[in-house]
């Protein structure tokens, strides 16, 4: 069992960023990779999406929406709901133990495999082990400065990994 990872995503207006660190964690406590990639960019670049959890199971579940955003032409909300749903219906998904954060220039949701799919009221969202540290921090740089989304999950990620043994500085940003 891996654990350990933090996703922050931030929207203001149509400009979103959402980044991740690179820390892969084992059940002993032993980091066995600093640099990870849990990011990823979808749908021919118009979606961007991170994720935390056991990473083949992620990984799965990225292409699940991939999939989805193919059949339902991008449309984010869509292609979430369906991933939910299917998530949770089969028998083999269902077993997955991951979260999603997905994102394009409309809509940030949060996708989890117990069927929800959550758009954050204040456009704001954090998933995995340091997920609390990131999201508290986000929020009040989000509220207390006028820095763009990018430089926001930036420093929010900085400082979880000063907080969170399961996060790195090694940090992954991609924005819209």
């Amino acid at each position: 069992m891996f654990r350990g990872t933090t996703i922050i995503a931030v929207k203001k207006g149509e400009r979103v960023a959402l980044a991740g660190d690179g820390q892969v964690t084992s059940a002993n406590n032993t980091v066995l990779k600093h640099r990870a990639r849990k990011v990823r960019r979808l749908y021919e670049g118009q979606i961007i999406a991170g994720y935390a959890g056991t990473v083949a199971d992620a990984l799965t579940l990225c292409e699940k929406l991939e999939v989805n955003l193919e059949s339902y032409q991008g449309n984010l909300a869509r292609a979430a709901v369906e991933l939910a749903k299917e998530w949770r219906t089969d028998r083999v998904l269902r077993r997955l133990e991951a979260m999603l954060l997905a994102a394009s220039k409309e809509t940030l949701l949060l996708i989890s495999g117990t069927g929800e799919v959550i758009e954050p009221d204040d456009a704001i969202a954090a998933v995995g082990s340091g997920g609390p540290y990131a999201l508290a921090a986000a929020k009040a740089l989000a509220r207390n400065s006028e820095l763009e989304p990018r430089e926001i999950v930036h420093q929010a990620l900085l400082i979880a990994s000063e907080i969170c043994i399961y996060t790195n500085e090694h940090i992954i940003v991609e924005e819209l």
